[in-house]
């Protein structure tokens, strides 16, 4: 909802900053409150695509500002919209989520029937590809490992090799997948992990990430080091 009211505040000044009666195509960026607004319009339109808005009616989005600075008559008082709006994110939400399991569920029946890829009795899924030969670490050990995360579309949110520097933190403070699927690995071993929903985040999105609810995650894992107690400090 913070991100929809700030939507809505930023749209009046953009539509107050327009020259009225020419039209938004019309519209001139020429002092820098014009560049104020048409980054705000930026800066709006990127948030409501994130929020799975991106096929939002512009068109009545400025007639609903258009109405309320114009001090005419709304369709819908503040509170009634307010109301409005938080029933329709829900059910957004609750459609989006249950659309990222199915279509991971399917993902996950055909990937498990891959050569190579293993399924245990959690869920998770597994290939190898490349196998070390040091130790395994537990749960209760501190991993130094270097991944990268992608989606089931193959988008990437998440990698340490972009960040060119290795990942470390208690195996057992990690999501589900991971505490399960690194314990199977030996130092030096590189791994693919298929993780299902449930071993992931769950129904939790997650803030500022391109993670939505119920998404199946995939990883390539590379363990690198079991960290000893005295390098832990």
């Amino acid at each position: 909802m913070k991100k929809l009211l700030f939507a809505a505040v930023a749209s009046a000044f953009v539509l107050s900053s327009c020259n009225t009666g020419t039209g938004v195509e019309n519209a001139k960026v020429e002092t820098e409150i014009d560049s104020v607004s048409y980054a705000l319009g930026v800066s709006i339109s990127a948030n409501l695509k994130q929020g799975n808005l991106d096929d939002v009616n512009a068109a009545a989005l400025g007639k609903g500002v258009s109405d309320y600075f114009s001090d005419g008559e709304t369709m819908f008082t503040e509170e009634e919209a307010n109301k409005f709006l938080q029933g329709y994110f829900q059910k957004l939400t609750e459609r989006v989520a249950a659309k990222a399991k199915e279509e991971g569920e399917a993902f996950l029946a055909e990937n498990g029937k891959k050569a190579g890829v293993i399924t245990t009795e959690s869920g998770l899924q597994y290939e190898v590809i490349t196998e070390g030969t040091g130790a395994k670490p537990a749960a209760t050990d501190i991993v130094k490992v270097h991944y990268t995360g992608t989606l089931i579309n193959g988008e990437k949110f998440d990698s340490s090799f972009d960040r060119q520097e290795p990942a470390q933190f208690p195996l057992n403070r990690v999501i589900k997948g991971w505490t399960e699927g690194v314990q199977l690995m030996s130092v030096g071993s590189k791994y693919k992990f298929y993780i299902p929903s449930e071993l992931a985040y769950g129904a939790n999105a997650q803030p500022g990430s391109k993670i939505k609810p119920n998404s199946t995650l995939i990883f390539e894992v590379e363990l690198l080091e079991i960290v000893k107690e005295e390098a832990k400090n």
